[in-house]
């Protein structure tokens, strides 16, 4: 829980008018692969470029790995099947534990569900070893960045930027291909 904590902490603005340079950020890795990851690595150019313009820049990891999550009531393994092919169990088990009315979305019988989180900023890093982008569905389908785009825009984050690395058996450099992703993220980072 105390990875809840830390993210709602992050999520909410000190101050309502508050609309000043970034100065908190939550960096969530979903991956398994820890310092293996290339998706961290990504994540860590961009995060150390943004901290080159603003060394006060203050970051909380949740390594969704390795922080104690609420366990499943229930079947885990049927929780497992109905998320395969969108991303990182423990990434859905946060993204719906976060994902409270009052906090993080609202309600109005008029018009609907509305995100709070208006005026936030998202990048997210994109790596797979199965789906890429133009490839024929007979190598995957992407289901991961639709759900995550859909629940950030759900949330109120309009601005999202994708960074993705996505090499399979068909890739000619992934080599190259990482540190165009490397290097996108740090241009992203310093603009």
């Amino acid at each position: 829980m105390r990875a809840l904590c830390r993210a709602r902490r992050l999520i909410l603005p000190t101050h309502p008018t508050e609309r000043t340079h970034m100065t908190k950020i939550l960096h969530i890795q979903a991956s398994p692969r820890g310092v293996d990851s290339k998706s961290n690595e990504i994540a860590r150019a961009r995060i150390d470029t943004l901290r080159q313009h603003d060394p006060g820049l203050d970051v909380d990891t949740v390594d969704l790995w390795r922080e104690p999550l609420p366990e499943f009531d229930g079947n885990s393994a049927a929780a497992k099947l109905t998320f395969f092919g969108v991303g990182d169990l423990g990434l859905k088990l946060y993204i719906d534990i976060l994902t409270q009315p009052g906090l993080l979305f609202g309600f109005d019988p008029a018009k609907g569900y509305f995100g709070l989180l208006n005026g936030k900023k998202a990048t997210v890093v994109y790596s797979s070893g199965v789906f890429a982008p133009g490839v024929s569905p007979d190598y995957g389908v992407d289901f991961q960045s639709s759900y995550l785009d859909w629940w950030l825009r759900f949330i109120g984050v309009a601005d999202i930027q994708t960074i993705r690395y996505q090499p399979s058996l068909l890739s000619q450099d992934p080599v190259k291909g990482l540190n165009d992703a490397i290097n996108a993220a740090r241009k992203l980072a310093a603009a």
